[in-house]
């Protein structure tokens, strides 16, 4: 095991403790860990974001198969990236880049290493149903009380939330009200305002299983407020691949296509996460025989 990363297996202070537990749950260091007896991964999800909770219950399923003990952190995005930076977490697979998660990429950049790239046609929007008026951003300055006058949001650390606040600001939105609170918030007043055949203007993004859910339109956005299509990648603690050589090989070989991606969350969707991704594995076993690292 590296020295570094036992030199940061410190407990997380304050607010980060209280939020991940870490110093009790997390995972205790590879070493020979592809080869030897510890095989124990920490991966960090952010609950609610649709396109990062199938590809870590993907590779949990292919870890534990291969004889790995993993554990799912769920926290914020902050807080994941700083689990990361310490060893607390060991990776992150939902890692949206260049721009979205910049400012965190940025401030522990000496403390990570980047795995590869799975996916890269990541993209966020402002999105309304889509038998609403708006057809731009800049439509809901005139038309806010058609949405009654507010957005809805999903966690104030994320990156997406950044991007909301940057379009408001451009736009000149000060009609609205602004709410962030959690992803799987967002999607449950999304869900009843559709169900009661209201409009709504939330914040969401590509790929997720709302879009194949509900009928929705992505404002178009002239600005360009909400940035260009992002690239989805995994990042590890900054000695993951001394510690786990074949299982980075692995994850730097790792790609989705879009109907790959979209397929899964679909049937996340139409079950429950778990099932879902369960059921893409047995409906892609040849793919998914190609993850596993040796054993």
């Amino acid at each position: 095991m590296s020295t570094t990363r036992n030199l940061k297996r410190v407990a997380v202070g304050g607010i980060a403790i209280a939020a991940l537990a870490l110093s009790a749950c997390g995972s205790s260091g590879g070493g020979e860990a592809d080869n030897g007896d510890n095989k124990k991964i920490t991966i960090g999800v952010v609950d609610g974001w649709a396109e990062g909770v199938g590809v870590t219950n993907l590779w949990k399923s292919v870890l534990e198969d291969a004889g790995y003990d993993v554990k799912i952190q769920k926290a914020d995005v902050g807080v994941i990236y700083t689990g990361l930076s310490k060893g607390d977490i060991d990776v992150y697979l939902d890692a949206w880049l260049p721009v979205t998660h910049k400012e965190y990429v940025d401030k522990y950049k000496d403390n990570y290493v980047e795995l590869g790239t799975w996916y890269k046609d990541g993209v966020n929007a402002l999105t309304v149903n889509a038998d609403s008026p708006a057809k731009s951003i800049e439509d809901l300055k005139t038309m806010g009380k058609e949405y009654g006058n507010k957005l809805v949001g999903i966690e104030a650390g994320s990156g997406l939330n950044k991007l909301t606040e940057g379009a408001i600001k451009d736009y000149g939105l000060d009609n609205l009200n602004y709410v962030t609170s959690s992803s799987p918030a967002m999607l449950s007043e999304l869900d009843g305002a559709i169900n009661k055949g209201n409009n709504i203007a939330v914040t969401l993004w590509h790929p997720h299983w709302a879009y194949s859910k509900y009928d929705l339109r992505d404002l178009e956005d002239p600005k360009g407020s909400m940035g260009k299509p992002e690239e989805m990648r995994i990042m590890a603690y900054k000695d993951f691949e001394d510690d786990f050589p074949a299982l980075s090989a692995k994850f730097k070989d790792f790609k989705l296509t879009e109907d790959q991606i979209n397929g899964m969350l679909d049937l996340m969707n139409e079950t429950s996460d778990d099932e879902g991704v369960e059921k893409w594995i047995e409906d892609n076993k040849d793919f998914v025989d190609g993850l596993t690292p040796e054993k």
